[in-house]
């Protein structure tokens, strides 16, 4: 996301960086040592897509600040 987004990690973490998702459940999260994006926890895929053949899960990038 860093990389990504062309600031360096001390900026990733001033700048309040967060991941949002269209559900109550947080699913990804930003590393604060790597600035990777990461899994917050474990995805089952069979509990959200059930009976989909190609399962999304969709999110957003939020940083605080002009870039």
């Amino acid at each position: 996301v860093a990389k990504d987004l062309g600031i360096d990690l001390t900026a990733l973490r001033q700048r309040g960086v967060r991941i949002l998702d269209n559900g109550r459940t947080q699913y990804f999260a930003v590393h604060g040592q790597t600035g990777h994006l990461v899994t917050a926890q474990r995805i089952d895929r069979e509990q959200l897509c059930r009976l989909a053949e190609k399962c999304v899960l969709r999110c957003e990038v939020t940083v605080e600040g002009e870039m």
